[in-house]
């Protein structure tokens, strides 16, 4: 490729652009490895003529498996200037997990290191040609291929993410809903050429894509960091002077509650934080305020389906606490009754985000697709199409345009920034056999936003040691689906039409009539 046009709209079109104009600038801080802007731009190269050698055609799917690290960023760039559209997968995900994915859309190319692609070799038979990043036979020296032409309208990416019912599913995204994603928070939060923004999410999250996205935009540095302890964290954000932190509110919940030295350090360098994923308490807020008081702190909304729909200006904290915020520059933002008509101010509605990140929809589920993305109920059909993403979060907007979530339309648990199918989880309880019947629901809990809780019947053989059930719990799910706790009851509440009644179980729970 010659080199990116003069107004980028396809997501390598940043990388090459930034390399163009700073090549030396540092990009990718991974460990003690350190690589600027020329050998980012290098490396994307190699893995796009890697990727067309191998034959890989326009749109073809490259699952990207591996933890957060330069070779993740290079092969997400590579797999866009190929042609190609990268399914980046958590790290965290079992291999079960892993083949739902691969063979959900139908993976031709997988990227992954030698040790991962052991666990992983008897469980994605599907895939046609696997790269591995610590195999230098598999790259080129230099050069890239031809790639085949685009334009920002096309599939870029697939991010999986679990709904209410069922599997994870993926939502596609155009090159034009990741280019104006970066753009429109880059306006909000000012991003700036000398940014270093420490990393923490995965690439697999839209917000930890986001910020590699941006920083790629403007020629700011990402420092990635995979930690287990807030003290890391913290040691990180000193080491590397780092001026941006995006996290959800587990991490401010442990950085506020389990790292000393949090409070002790200055963090000087440190300009602002964002938190997205679930709402933050109130009191956690108090504490990340006085404990950096020279930090600009942005509370966002948002979800996968539209990337970001809101957020709450730190100059608005005091004023407006609990608060959403406001619709994202480019967006609008309303609340619609169950009627399709327009909220009041102060009515709870659900909300509704019109705007340049709507998404594709769902991979192949085009009635799921159907249900979120529908035609503007505000604008009459004759006066064209006109796309908009239904969240299923039920919102209220005050007189000045701030919102204020009121509480979620389906049974997807949110815990810890993660969206959550009962379903999976579920599954995996009664695989043992040693159940009759289970339901998972999200309880309240003041660090996660939500825990996940099992409501079970015990089998024939009567119940089975709790122990041993979360252990085979953590064999076969991440660690943010494991439930915090089963509980034993004779038979679970049915609703009228014979199914299990989610919202009892999760109603007497909440209010306390029932032992959790």
């Amino acid at each position: 490729m010659s080199g990116a046009p003069a107004a980028p709209y396809l997501l390598h079109h940043l990388l090459e652009r930034t390399a163009a104009a700073h090549p030396s600038k540092e990009a990718l801080v991974d460990g003690e490895r350190r690589l600027d802007y020329a050998a980012f731009r290098e490396a994307a190269g190699r893995c796009a003529a890697s990727l067309l050698a191998a034959g890989l055609a326009p749109r073809d799917r490259v699952a990207i498996h591996l933890p957060k690290s330069a070779e993740e960023a290079w092969a997400i760039f590579g797999a866009s200037w190929a042609g190609g559209v990268f399914v980046p997968v958590n790290a965290l995900l079992r291999p079960a997990q892993v083949r739902h994915i691969v063979e959900d859309c139908r993976v031709r190319f997988l990227i992954t290191s030698a040790q991962r692609w052991e666990t992983l070799r008897g469980e994605v038979a599907t895939v046609e040609r696997v790269l591995l990043v610590d195999d230098p036979s598999h790259w080129p020296a230099s050069g890239v291929a031809v790639a085949p032409a685009r334009i920002g309208e096309d599939l870029a990416a697939i991010l999986y993410t679990s709904g209410s019912t069922g599997r994870p599913k993926g939502v596609m995204l155009s090159h034009r809903n990741l280019l104006a994603g970066s753009r429109i928070v880059s306006t909000y939060l000012g991003i700036r050429h000398d940014e270093r923004i420490l990393s923490v999410l995965p690439f697999s999250f839209d917000y930890g894509l986001n910020q590699l996205i941006t920083a790629t935009e403007h020629g700011a540095t990402t420092v990635m960091l995979t930690f287990r302890f807030g003290e890391e964290i913290v040691r990180k954000i000193d080491a590397e002077r780092c001026t941006a932190l995006a996290g959800v509110p587990t991490i401010w919940a442990v950085l506020t509650q389990a790292t000393p030295s949090f409070r002790k350090r200055k963090l000087e360098s440190l300009r602002y934080i964002t938190n997205s994923g679930g709402a933050v308490p109130t009191e956690t807020v108090r504490q990340l305020r006085e404990a950096l008081p020279h930090v600009q702190l942005f509370l966002m909304y948002g979800l996968t389906e539209a990337f970001r729909s809101t957020y709450l200006p730190p100059s608005e904290l005091d004023r407006r606490p609990g608060s959403m915020g406001k619709a994202i520059p480019e967006t609008e933002i309303f609340l619609v009754n169950a009627q399709g008509e327009r909220c009041k101010p102060g009515e709870a509605g659900i909300l509704v985000h019109r705007g340049p990140t709507v998404s594709l929809g769902y991979w192949e589920r085009p009635e799921e697709t159907a249900a979120v993305l529908r035609p503007n109920p505000l604008i009459p059909p004759l006066q064209g199409a006109d796309v908009v993403c239904y969240s299923g979060d039920l919102v209220r907007m005050d007189a000045d345009g701030y919102f204020h979530f009121v509480g979620r339309n389906d049974a997807m648990i949110k815990s810890s920034g993660y969206r959550i199918s009962p379903s999976e989880v579920e599954e995996v309880l009664m695989k043992g056999g040693a159940l009759a019947q289970v339901a998972v629901i999200g309880l309240p809990d003041p660090v996660m936003g939500e825990r996940v809780h099992a409501v079970a019947v015990a089998g024939a053989g009567g119940p089975p040691d709790k122990a041993e059930l979360l252990a085979h719990c953590a064999r076969e799910l991440p660690p943010h689906m494991v439930p915090r706790d089963v509980e034993f009851v004779p038979e679970l509440p049915r609703s009228p039409n014979g199914k299990v009644d989610y919202k009892l179980l999760k109603a007497e729970r909440a209010a306390g009539t029932v032992k959790a």
